[in-house]
């Protein structure tokens, strides 16, 4: 166990370097772009000069890289020119705005998937199984997008039971338990399509197996079958698909932000993107990889848990 953590850990420093200097190499190759972009395309060619030498940025690409990372190490990532503050400061504040809603969400995603999941595949064919296919095939079919403005029509424009925005910001007559209404709906519903159908054909392929006939055929309630027999093995392969929703809670929720215009982490890498702000754009791209490959890490030692095979 400690040498396939270690071996991961390794991977996760390699894999945050390179990430980390094609991400810098693309925004910074050129010397001048950088300043360009800061100052905006009506500056002069002085002023981008002058800003470039400033900043350094006239300094070799490794040279800058080096420096960077440097800084990186001990929490300097940087000044943010869309928000106004360091980079430090938004991201973190923006990452726990998006963990709260990909908390809530996920809470709800588990328990819900694995109940439907399974109880369509103890019951393959039947009228229960049917419906539940069809719920999650239709669920899982519909854009985020097309949904969000779905509910938004019917709770927020038609009853006027819900607010049409997720800010987190108080006044208006709406709770933040209102705000998050909508948001979670849609990414619930959404992602619980997928997940439903990944432990529906998992549990099915476990019923079908010879000792799973053999327990009934010898008289073995059928509670004491899918509990002791058949659940765990069902799990094994679900397993790293549900750790992976929490990279897509956490850097792929973008529509869904800003559609409620909720302060994410999504929707500020969006902006980021549109505002060419370079050093959150750097930053948040070294934070998406890294929740991706922890959640990739934490599905395997799950997978390990459950398949005493793969810690032989």
């Amino acid at each position: 166990m400690a040498r396939f953590v270690g071996k991961h850990l390794l991977f996760l420093a390699l894999t945050l370097l390179v990430v980390s200097f094609l991400v810098f190499a693309v925004n910074e190759f050129s010397p001048g772009a950088v300043a360009r972009k800061m100052l905006g395309e009506f500056a002069t060619q002085e002023q981008v000069d002058l800003l470039t030498h400033q900043l350094g940025l006239d300094r070799p690409l490794l040279v800058r890289y080096a420096d960077y990372m440097g800084k990186a190490l001990t929490g300097d990532l940087g000044y943010s020119l869309r928000f106004k503050v360091p980079v430090r400061e938004i991201i973190w504040n923006r990452l726990g705005n998006t963990a709260l809603l990909a908390g809530i969400c996920f809470a709800l995603i588990v328990p819900v998937s694995m109940a439907l999941g399974i109880a369509a595949g103890m019951h393959e064919s039947s009228r229960l199984d049917r419906a539940i296919l069809l719920f999650s095939t239709v669920v899982a079919s519909v854009p985020e997008f097309a949904l969000g403005v779905f509910f938004a029509s019917i709770f927020v424009v038609w009853l006027g039971w819900l607010p049409g925005t997720a800010t987190l910001v108080g006044g208006g007559g709406w709770s933040a338990t209102s705000q998050f209404a909508l948001p979670v709906a849609v990414i619930v519903l959404y992602d619980s399509g997928y997940v439903v159908s990944m432990i529906r054909a998992s549990m099915v392929e476990v019923m079908q197996r010879p000792y799973i006939r053999t327990a009934v055929l010898k008289g073995m309630r059928f509670r004491r079958v899918i509990l002791g027999h058949a659940l765990r093995n069902a799990l094994i392969n679900p397993v790293t698909v549900i750790f992976l929703q929490i990279n897509y809670l956490i850097s792929g929720v973008v529509v869904v932000e800003t559609l409620f215009a909720y302060p994410g982490f999504g929707r500020m890498m969006l902006e980021a993107a549109l505002f060419k702000d370079i050093a959150v754009v750097e930053a948040g791209a070294l934070v998406a990889v890294l929740v991706a490959i922890l959640t990739q890490i934490f599905g395997d030692l799950a997978y390990m848990a459950l398949d005493p095979r793969i810690r032989a």
